[in-house]
């Protein structure tokens, strides 16, 4: 209750203080947790953006808003396995999968184009459309092309021919029925001098074409860049204010500002959309990773653009849209708790997403909870190319993005592993080479003279981070809780650690203190483009033969909680 009362009392705040200064106060970061390189649109007075996912599952998810500050998520673009048949199976690297999408309406009709990176074949284009973003099921099956570089825009020109602009920056015709792109590319504009050009946006506006691109690179030299013409296929003058938008050089808490997109609101009023990483100066704590960011834009007629800078605390336009929830759709606003119970004949919820297409059965809810049957390959699995262990067959891990800088999250285990080496537990996972967690495990017996152990079992893998791993640690489940159901937490209490503790199901007072981490072992590393996830596992760790575990009973997980209890917004503030 007191929590309650402090969120209205601070959202009374917001509002009293729009009224008396005649604009409007909103709080970065708009899609909080893992949302890198956001594309949005408006339909009429609904906003929708869309996201990069990589190799998670299901992937690019959309996201509706009337006031630009309440999010629900309301479908992922890739949704089922039919739809890139054996496509995540076959991606060995981590940091593969779909990379930057675009959003953009056609004639009723709305269209996400991507790209898939990681095949022996190369990239795949993908352009996806429907009729009714709430629903997934209406997301068609892609039509496919084949483009030598990533980041796909899409830009349907006066006389309604369409093109993609990619990295580089160059542009090609798309047939939308075949997937044909047209030759020799035509390149527009290398940006103005930074690394990797790319993320290219194209908008037509008093005459001429604008063109919005990212370049410096995705880290603290990351920026937005612009030029325009008066023809599509150029020349192309560069803005000489350029860049348009970032924070390098900068003390700012949010850093790697760029790859962003522009959109108008009812009134006519100019947003932007682009991704930011709030780590400070020193880049070294993250683990949200790069997160989605809104700010007010200034565009006079005949003129460039003007983009207020980020930070935590915006002033937006007096005329932004009063603050409204009434978003249709099944799926949870992005800023809300997680209060799952999975009870018999719910779904899972939409937020809860995999690390590759899971396999197929391998998460049902039932009259007991959520089911998960192990996987053999357990969340860092062996060197890839082993398609058995590796976790390309689908790790059994189901997850959601950690989207506070403070929260709680704690799930309870209803049923406890039997079998030797079986685990099921809680991970806060930025890879599979990044990811701290707690299980409760049979542990073999080390002489023939002993009993197998089940025990609570703290234990972080972190690859490339540049400081120390804990020890892992285990403590024999107390056998006056082995009948019972088994709590397992994980929480912060400031933005650098993360606190890992068990218990007895519904007794706090009984919590054992298994471990603590930084919060720097599942920042970049081998993550750099994504962020971490909180979530349940199941593994029989390697026992078994091909994908399958010996056979036993799956893991039951109930009562899935996650609380938000404060977001960092600058270096010394928590809202």
């Amino acid at each position: 209750m007191k929590l309650l009362l402090a969120f209205l009392s601070l959202a009374l705040g917001i509002l009293a203080e729009s009224y008396q200064t005649g604009n409007a106060t909103f709080y970065n970061p708009a899609l909080p947790g893992w949302h890198s390189d956001p594309s949005c649109i408006r339909r009429d007075d609904t906003f929708f953006c869309v996201t990069s996912t990589f190799i998670a599952f299901p992937g690019l998810p959309v996201y509706a808003s009337k006031d630009l500050r309440n999010w629900r998520l309301i479908s992922h673009v890739w949704n089922r396995e039919s739809q890139l048949p054996g496509v995540s199976w076959n991606t060995t690297q981590q940091q593969q999968g779909m990379y930057a999408a675009t959003i953009r309406e056609h004639k009723g009709e709305i269209y996400v184009v991507c790209e898939y990176l990681g095949l022996s074949q190369g990239i795949i284009g993908v352009l996806f459309k429907t009729k009714d973003p709430f629903n997934d099921a209406a997301w068609s099956d892609p039509v496919t092309f084949s483009p030598k570089k990533i980041d796909p825009d899409l830009f349907w020109d006066d006389d309604g021919t369409l093109y993609v602009a990619t990295q580089g920056i160059i542009l090609q015709k798309l047939d939308m029925e075949t997937g044909e792109l047209s030759q020799p590319p035509i390149s527009l504009w290398n940006g103005t001098g930074g690394v990797w050009p790319e993320g290219p946006h194209i908008y037509k506006k008093d005459g001429y074409y604008y063109l919005l691109i990212a370049e410096g690179g995705t880290a603290e030299d990351h920026s937005i860049t612009m030029a325009r013409s008066r023809k599509l296929t150029g020349p192309y003058e560069a803005y000489a204010g350029n860049p348009v938008l970032t924070a390098r050089g900068t003390q700012r808490y949010f850093q790697t500002v760029g790859h962003g997109d522009l959109f108008t609101d009812k009134a006519g009023n100019w947003w932007g959309m682009c991704l930011a990483t709030r780590s400070g100066p020193a880049y070294e704590i993250y683990p949200m990773g790069r997160e989605a960011v809104l700010f007010p834009v200034t565009w006079e007629e005949g003129e460039w653009p003007v983009m207020q800078t980020i930070e935590g605390r915006m002033s937006g336009w007096p005329t932004m849209p009063p603050p409204n929830r009434r978003i249709p759709g099944d799926g949870p606003f992005v800023a809300d708790p997680d209060s799952y119970d999975f009870e018999a004949g719910s779904s899972i919820p939409k937020n809860l997403i995999h690390w590759r297409v899971p396999a197929e059965g391998a998460f049902k809810i039932s009259k007991k909870g959520l089911q998960v049957t192990p996987s053999r390959a357990n969340l860092t699995g062996t060197p890839f190319g082993n398609v058995e262990t590796s976790g390309q067959r689908g790790l059994s891990f189901i997850a959601r993005r950690q989207t506070d800088t403070l929260f709680t999250y704690s799930v309870d285990l209803v049923s406890k592993p039997k079998n030797a080496n079986e685990e099921a537990g809680v991970s806060v996972f930025l890879t599979q080479v990044n990811h701290l967690d707690l299980g409760v495990v049979q542990l073999p017996p080390t002489k023939p003279s002993e009993e197998p152990q089940l025990a609570f079992r703290f234990r972080v893998t972190s690859d490339n981070v540049p400081i120390a791993v804990p020890e892992p640690h285990i403590v024999p489940v107390p056998a006056a809780w082995k009948q019972s159901n088994l709590r397992l937490q994980i929480s912060t209490s400031n933005n650098v650690t993360y606190e890992f503790s068990a218990m007895k199901a519904g007794h706090p007072e009984s919590a054992i203190k298994m471990g603590t981490a930084s919060a720097q072992l599942v920042s970049g590393g081998n993550g750099t483009f994504v962020g971490s996830l909180v979530g349940a596992y199941a593994t029989c760790n390697g026992a078994g033969k091909g994908v399958d575990c010996p056979r036993g009973e799956p893991a039951v997980f109930s009562r899935w909680r996650y609380t938000g209890k404060g977001q960092q917004i600058s270096i010394n503030e928590v809202v």
